[in-house]
């Protein structure tokens, strides 16, 4: 390849961010593809991190998994995309041939890289998404609107995993749904959610996050200033929600959501994870007695991603509300982290010059 190095962001420890310089390799395998990265989007699991609530995950971490850039070269048996293709990418952690992977399950693979792996220059992860250049295999490549800024090109995994959530809630045309929580990944709930033709309302209490929730034309409900429970119940005409998603965790929502869904078969989806774990005590007598399901989800298809893309590409959703108006260059990383974890913040992006 004629480009030999490339710069890139890492978490070194807790709270520290910078940024290094590593080798490429010195030729793409025939299925690689050499894509210059235009930007990353800190996504929670990166800035929980850094601030030290998911030190499981091992340092120095080399992360970033919401980026979007222009490919520059490709493999020989590289057929779907060419040079100049503006492209966003999935996760790479499957062998593509266990019978999960077989069946188009690739979020399930029995052989993935452990949860330990290293790079050889010793880096955790291995994503390196906030690089300027980085190797990506073909099968995990998606051609992405290019009228779409990379800040919403980087929206293709998280969306991704909204798809497969609403997919495993079966939401149906003209369902009334609860989204609990107006932040990125609840309003990425919600838009989805309104693709698909449900109702949906949003169910928030920080001021800044109710604003864009209304500016995004969702009905609305404030619930540090009146009971969410009783404001659902009133906007259904006494009967509740069919489904809930929860794009927040702690044991308040979580002991919340059976009295926001009407009576008898009702959906719970729990879409987040919290850090620490939250705990619940709820009573398994009204989820035998109601045939309440309460579903968990986590991860997505390549199938989501291709779901994901097109509703990206054609602005079927639009993520830019959800993304912060400063943006921060690779030099300035450490800054973009803190700025991501500040409460209340949306999606806070890196741009990544050549």
């Amino acid at each position: 390849m004629k480009i030999k190095t490339t710069k890139f962001g890492y978490l070194e420890k807790a709270h520290v961010a910078k940024v290094g310089e590593r080798q490429l390799p010195e030729q793409l395998d025939e299925h690689e593809v050499l894509v210059h990265m235009q930007g990353q989007n800190l996504c929670t699991t990166d800035y929980q991190q850094w601030m030290g609530l998911r030190e499981h995950q091992g340092y120095p971490m080399a992360g970033g998994h919401e980026g979007a850039g222009v490919v520059v070269e490709v493999g020989s048996a590289v057929h779907s995309v060419k040079p100049g293709d503006f492209v966003a990418m999935a996760h790479d952690n499957f062998c593509g041939e266990c019978e999960e992977c077989r069946v188009g399950h690739t979020e399930n693979c029995l052989n993935p890289r452990p949860k330990d792996w290293r790079t050889e220059d010793g880096y955790v992860g291995g994503m390196f998404g906030f690089a300027q250049y980085k190797v990506v295999r073909e099968r995990v490549l998606y051609k992405m609107n290019p009228e779409l800024a990379p800040a919403e090109a980087g929206f293709l995994e998280p969306i991704s995993t909204v798809v497969s959530g609403i997919k495993k809630l079966r939401l149906q045309p003209h369902e009334t749904c609860v989204v609990v929580g107006a932040g990125t990944m609840g309003l990425a709930n919600a838009q989805v959610a309104r693709s698909y033709g449900a109702r949906v309302i949003v169910s928030e209490l920080m001021e800044n996050k109710l604003k864009v929730a209304r500016e995004s034309g969702f009905e609305v409900i404030d619930s540090g200033k009146e009971d969410a429970v009783a404001r659902v119940k009133e906007l259904t005409d006494g009967r509740g929600a069919d489904c809930v998603i929860l794009a927040v965790s702690n044991k308040v929502v979580l002991d919340q959501s059976l009295e926001l869904i009407k009576e008898l078969d009702g959906r719970v989806l729990i879409f987040a994870a919290g850090y620490p774990a939250p705990q619940t005590t709820l009573d398994a007598n009204p989820i035998h007695y109601r045939r309440i399901e309460i579903l968990g989800t986590f991860g997505s298809t390549l199938e989501d991603y291709a779901d994901a893309a097109m509703l990206l590409n054609t602005r079927a959703i639009d993520v830019r509300p959800m993304c912060e108006p400063k943006q921060y260059d690779l030099s300035e990383i450490q800054e973009a982290f803190e700025a991501a974890s500040t409460p209340g913040m949306y999606r806070v992006h890196v741009n990544i010059p050549e």
